[in-house]
């Protein structure tokens, strides 16, 4: 007999953010830490032990997104990052060797950051996947980034249930908390 997750967060449920991530992770317009604190809302509400069930499919989902945005970026980055300006048309060779060389120098550092700061993980895998990063020492670095990210905006979640008892009210105030954090913080800051 599997344990009773309804009414909180179903299978499915956990399926769906599962995906969810894993396409905002892709395709980085969807706000897939929202998502992540609104799970761990609900989980809260109805049985704590599912926060690690959204951590981690949250965790896997981030992660699965990543080595695919890390495949995509090291077939089609070059042509990419030359039309953004990442590449100088002079030394395109040797600004990738800098890349990669940075990268290699803090690995586990520059992956987790770059996935902590919101819109900092595009402009890292382009780095790594053009400069050569070798895709086994980026899935195993990546690992525990993508769990990181889960458990911080699985944190936000249960952090503003603990303040805000209404269910109703705490999925709000996440979801806006989250989706400042990921969509309005990036913008401010390029701006600046």
């Amino acid at each position: 007999m599997t344990p009773d997750l309804a009414p909180g967060i179903g299978p499915l449920d956990l399926l769906t953010l599962l995906g969810l991530v894993a396409f905002g992770s892709v395709v980085p317009v969807v706000p897939t830490g929202a998502a992540v604190s609104a799970a761990a809302v609900l989980a809260r509400n109805h049985h704590p032990w599912e926060i690690a069930l959204v951590v981690a499919c949250g965790g896997a989902g981030a992660y699965l997104g990543d080595l695919v945005t890390y495949a995509v970026l090291r077939v089609a980055g070059a042509p990419l990052a030359q039309r953004v300006g990442w590449l100088h048309a002079d030394d395109p060779e040797g600004t990738l060797r800098r890349l990669r060389q940075r990268i290699e120098a803090n690995e586990v550092r520059a992956l987790l950051l770059s996935r902590l700061i919101p819109a900092g993980r595009i402009p890292v895998l382009l780095a790594a996947s053009l400069g050569g990063y070798p895709l086994a020492k980026f899935a195993v670095a990546d690992t525990l980034a993508a769990l990181l990210w889960a458990l911080m905006y699985a944190a936000i979640g249960v952090v503003g249930h603990s303040l805000i008892p209404n269910t109703t009210i705490a999925l709000v105030v996440v979801i806006a908390v989250a989706a400042v954090l990921g969509i309005v913080l990036p913008r401010l800051r390029r701006d600046r």
